[in-house]
């Protein structure tokens, strides 16, 4: 024990390192059905490691909640904003009716169990993860006109209830959102989180690393010109009604000549069809047998996300587009449009505006050709814009610090909440400005995972020996206390989002019911098993929410306890 008490002292680090490292071999143990998940299973890792004893700065922590949170609302930012007004009543019903609940069930077992007013708001601030009461709890203290030594007392018991009860707030929580509420709604949060993604993409499938359609929209053949003999490079290309095909490639006697609209075919001539499967079957009755291939014949296509700024396109439909940009849109295969990151219909009246990403599929040099009129090329890159970013946590920082005083309560987002509403701005403005700001999906996946189990472990290996301590000596009932504070609340929500607010999509529902516990851990282990952002968007409104009416707590306890 002394020699790994000296190594953590050494190199605290290392015990950071193991207790993820040995957390996530945990998460991944099933029981039955349940199963911890790697943030779970790394604050279980922390506060076994930190019995050894272990000291670890708090700007570790702040710095590694800063990463997971900003991350969060930054893939979130453009859902977000949409879903502002009328949508986010029940995300506001959610958080009021967790907070009413947590205080009277902090003041019912206060009284029940002849708690003081410290260790009450102790157990409220640890039981429901809020840091906050500590301080707002505090100052309510001092201000009861109690002598000096009672004061201090009461001010130290609020720290012991919170060292007690943190460690089981924040593994509760996960419990319940995890695993129970899915239990409830007889749905995984996987599959409702698929589902809901679906209906944001229109019903267009995202391929992951390594997938690919087994019958791809657009396809290539290159076919030998019999019957079609004669017949000039656009007539050819007009043979087919039920999908856009395009002559790419023409060879002759083994050149390569020019694909020109005017450009007439001879029998035995060489030509590359690109276009819409639809359009290319049966394409041999037509123009002659379909050979495997030849030699140059070959060509790379590519897909790229063009953002429209020229005003010549802005304002217009669908169809008057294309009927306008013939020329301009030979071999161009338009594939998607997305505004603000919600994918649109894309339908002959559809409107283009300014700003919009239009998804082509086309040769390299005809898509240069039509960035060049249309507006610039999003060129994927694994570069992440640190100016960007960086400049959107330093701002979310700096806002955290910001303190509101409702009478002589101090109301503040804290870090976390400043650097959630940054990612969410920032956010929104990339998908506005899609040409800065680039995050690779990796990268933020990154910044998601380790920001927040880093967080939770350096939690656990700064309390769990405490706490430990002292539910070994006296704090068995405050704990249960706390079990109790933590479970309660977070069941009453859960039942009224599912009976009364009428929550029927398993992974909203569960980012709705952690961010109203402000329960980052939770919300994390809830975004792993949704595989997609789709819980953020509720999470973000409610979290915002329960910051400050889960701060109003400290006095309310102090005062009716």
């Amino acid at each position: 024990m002394a020699y790994l008490a000296d190594i953590f002292r050494q190199s605290p680090e290392i015990a950071l390192f193991l207790s993820l490292a040995a957390g996530y071999w945990i998460g991944q143990v099933h029981f039955g059905k349940f199963q911890l998940g790697g943030v779970a299973g790394s604050l279980l890792a922390a506060v076994l490691v930190s019995q050894v004893g272990v000291h670890i700065d708090n700007g570790i922590k702040a710095v590694l909640f800063a990463l997971f949170i900003y991350a969060v609302g930054f893939e979130s930012g453009p859902q977000f904003f949409r879903s502002l007004g009328r949508h986010a009543i029940r995300e506001i019903v959610m958080a009021v009716v967790l907070a009413v609940s947590g205080l009277a069930t902090v003041i019912v077992v206060a009284k029940l169990m002849d708690l003081d007013k410290g260790i009450a708001a102790g157990i409220a601030a640890g039981g429901l993860t809020q840091s906050a009461i500590i301080g707002t709890a505090g100052s309510a203290i001092e201000k009861l006109g109690l002598g000096a030594d009672q004061t201090q007392l009461l001010q130290a018991n609020v720290a012991v209830g919170y060292a007690v009860t943190y460690i089981f707030g924040t593994f509760g929580a996960i419990i319940v959102c995890v695993n129970i509420l899915p239990r409830l709604m007889k749905r995984s949060i996987r599959d409702d989180a698929l589902k809901a993604e679906a209906e944001l993409l229109k019903g267009a499938r995202i391929y992951g690393a390594g997938e690919a359609p087994a019958l791809p929209e657009l396809v290539g053949r290159v076919y030998r010109i019999d019957s079609a003999a004669g017949k000039s490079v656009s007539e050819v290309e007009a043979l087919t009604t039920s999908g856009i095909i395009t002559v790419e490639r023409v060879k002759r006697d083994g050149k390569i000549l020019g694909a020109e609209a005017g450009t007439t075919l001879n029998s035995g001539d060489l030509v590359l069809i690109v276009g819409h499967r639809s359009g290319v079957l049966g394409l041999e009755r037509k123009l002659g047998p379909e050979v495997s291939g030849s030699e140059g014949m070959e060509l790379v296509v590519t897909t790229r996300d063009i953002v429209v700024r020229n005003k010549e396109f802005a304002g217009h439909t669908v169809a008057q587009i294309l009927e306008a940009t013939t020329n301009l849109r030979h071999g161009i295969f338009m594939l998607a449009v997305t505004r603000s990151a919600k994918r649109l219909e894309l339908a002959n009246d559809t409107v283009i505006n300014a700003g919009d990403v239009v998804t082509v599929h086309g040769v390299q040099e005809d898509l240069q050709r039509l960035a060049a009129r249309v507006g610039p090329a999003i060129v994927p890159s694994d570069k992440t814009d640190f100016v960007f970013h960086g400049l959107g946590l330093a701002i979310g920082l700096l806002v955290g610090l910001a303190v509101v005083r409702l009478g002589s309560i101090p109301l503040t987002l804290g870090s976390g909440g400043g650097a959630l509403m940054s990612g969410l701005v920032f956010g929104w403005y990339r998908s506005r400005k899609m040409t800065l700001g680039n995050l690779p999906t990796s990268a933020s996946t990154l910044l998601r995972d380790l920001g927040l189990a880093g967080f939770v472990a350096v939690v656990g290996l700064q309390s769990g020996q405490q706490a430990v301590a002292t539910i070994m000596q006296s704090g068995l009932p405050i704990f249960m206390a706390g079990v109790i504070v933590t479970i309660l609340p977070l069941i009453i929500t859960m039942l009224v989002g599912r009976y009364i607010l009428h929550y029927e999509n398993v992974a909203v529902f569960a980012g709705a019911l952690t961010g109203s516990r402000s329960a980052n851990p939770a919300f994390g282990e809830v975004l792993d098993k949704a595989g997609n952002s789709v819980p953020t968007t509720s999470f973000a409104i409610t979290y915002a929410l329960a910051n400050v009416f889960l701060t109003l707590l400290g006095p309310l306890i102090v005062a009716f306890v």
